[in-house]
């Protein structure tokens, strides 16, 4: 299927000389004199690669074979890591290169969006938020009160984290798993 250039918007799935690319920045532009501009900003699915290419209003690109399903990380095996599709239970393995950050708060069990393309596993979406234990960080300095004061902590994924002065070790603490943020300290 074809998707016209006025239908671009960030999100879409489309291919770009047969390989498959994601749109993560559409500008529109109208020049004084000429035909409109569609100045977009696209990243690799299976590479990660970023590409600026403009395409002229009228143009068209083909929409990529991708599907998204949910399913949940399994363990680590090696440099891989394996989830499972919800549905068909099938498993599938994929490297810590292809995972990126995103590996580094991967709890078992976790619900992840297992995205595909031509039916291979290209990526994985975590959950929005994990809920980690502090397993090491440094005592606040006392006093230290006046400003909005950060420290580096040390989670049970073994990703480092940083935290406001009053997080401390045993706490636990609700993490943006992807962007590696602190969001909030977890109620129980």
């Amino acid at each position: 299927m074809n998707i016209n250039s006025s239908d671009f918007k960030k999100g879409l799935k489309v291919l770009v000389d047969g390989e498959p690319y994601d749109i993560i920045d559409c500008h529109f532009v109208k020049p004084g004199k000429g035909q409109a501009l569609y100045k977009l900003k696209l990243r690799h699915l299976i590479k990660g690669t970023n590409i600026s290419p403009t395409y002229r209003s009228g143009d068209s690109l083909e929409q990529a074979d991708v599907r998204k399903s949910n399913g949940q990380y399994l363990y680590q095996d090696g440099d891989g890591f394996v989830f499972m599709e919800d549905e068909t239970y099938d498993q599938f393995t994929i490297s810590a290169e292809k995972l990126g950050d995103i590996a580094k708060f991967l709890l078992d069990g976790a619900k992840c969006e297992l995205l595909y393309y031509n039916e291979q596993l290209i990526g994985v979406d975590p959950p929005a938020h994990v809920i980690v234990e502090v397993t090491y960080t440094e005592p606040a300095a006392r006093g230290n009160t006046t400003a909005n004061v950060t420290k580096s902590a040390t989670v049970e994924t073994g990703a480092e984290v940083q935290v406001p002065a009053f997080i401390n070790q045993g706490d636990k603490i609700r993490v943006d798993a992807r962007s590696g943020t602190y969001v909030e300290r977890a109620r129980e």
